[in-house]
């Protein structure tokens, strides 16, 4: 079995069953997994799903405080930029685009640092990244930790189900899993502390880093804006961090072939191009499968990649050293496009139709 089938902890409903398919657990099944996963009195090695889990729990009261207290229209506005624009691009630039693939690089620490921590801290970047490869390996397939068509509940509950990594790697397979992780600037546990812990993480220096974060940003947000202020944001980043959970069910086409011709152009997997998550987080994510490691996913002139655009402005002012961008690439290979290059912007020749890049 190869290190990427093997580098999660598997559900105990198993990944396929005994066909070779897709096991699909019973909404029972998956709660029974979920809870089971969260309870560190059972088991000390829950203890990253159940504090990914609380946190959620610990901003619900904020989210409360915003509706039935502070509640303006103009907070509203703030929470919904901050929830669906802020932080949805932040997830694409830093978890997706450079923890997972490495789609660029830092030309110092200080510029990762700044990027890594320009929200709050949600989501552990062991649980997303790691994972993340296997999706990529094993899309739409048994083993694929959120497969669409295992349904809505298998793909919300992942984080807890399908995500984590496995807790009885050998030393050998650890130190790959440590590999996958390292440009991330993240502090891992040694082999020994990983069989004590299950996890990359350190439980000591991560709830220093989220009180940290936490502590940081509330005070930003309060000095800001006030009580207010500050409710409204760390509410809508819980409201984010819930809703983020159903992307990639809606992203594969809830478990059917929703693919467009014209649209979507990878036909490996059932990812789509979606309008809503490309305006507001720069995620296509059909152009995503096509070019994992592309730093820039919004190929054709509607796609707004606010996340592409982050990346360029870092590179304009040293920020970022170096990154791949597939634009090129991808009308070259599935628009019928001729590159002609005329000074420093290239123009894009499909068809009759000339288009300037940027």
């Amino acid at each position: 079995m190869a290190f990427i089938n093997r580098v999660l902890e598997p559900p105990t409903y198993g990944w396929s069953d005994m066909s070779g398919n897709l096991a699909k657990p019973t909404p029972k099944q998956i709660f029974a997994e979920f809870f089971s996963r969260l309870n560190v009195f059972k088991n000390k090695k829950n203890w990253l799903s159940f504090l990914s889990w609380m946190m959620i729990v610990v901003l619900a009261p904020f989210l409360l405080l915003f509706i039935f207290k502070y509640f303006t229209f103009k907070l509203l506005l703030a929470a919904f930029f901050y929830s669906m624009i802020v932080m949805g691009t932040h997830g694409t630039i830093w978890h997706h685009r450079y923890c997972t693939h490495g789609a660029y690089q830092f030309s110092n620490k200080f510029w990762r640092f700044f990027t890594q921590n320009l929200t709050l801290k949600i989501i552990p970047e062991e649980i997303y990244a790691v994972s993340h490869h296997v999706h990529h390996a094993l899309s739409d397939q048994p083993g694929d930790p959120y497969n669409a068509g295992g349904g809505f509940l298998y793909c919300f509950l992942a984080d807890v189900n399908h995500q984590p990594i496995n807790r009885n790697m050998s030393e050998a397979d650890y130190a790959k899993c440590v590999n996958l992780m390292k440009h991330t600037g993240v502090n891992v546990n040694t082999y020994a502390q990983y069989q004590n812990w299950g996890t990359l993480a350190n439980p000591t220096r991560t709830l220093i880093s989220v009180a940290l974060s936490w502590g940081f940003w509330f005070t930003a947000f309060y000095l800001m804006g006030g009580i207010g202020l500050a409710c409204a944001l760390f509410g809508a980043a819980g409201f984010w961090a819930v809703g983020v959970r159903t992307f990639n069910y809606e992203g594969h086409g809830k478990g059917e072939d929703k693919r467009r011709d014209g649209v979507d152009y990878n036909r490996n997997d059932m990812s789509i191009n979606q309008l809503w998550p490309g305006i507001v987080a720069g995620e296509w994510h059909n152009n995503h499968h096509l070019f994992p490691k592309s730093a820039r996913s919004g190929f054709k002139p509607y796609q707004v990649d606010g996340a592409w655009y982050y990346i360029k402005f870092m590179s304009v002012i040293g920020a970022v050293k170096s990154y791949n961008d597939s634009k090129k690439q991808f009308y070259q290979q599935y628009c019928n496009a001729q590159v002609v290059p005329i000074h420093e912007e290239p123009i894009i020749v499909i068809q009759e139709e000339v288009v300037v890049s940027a």
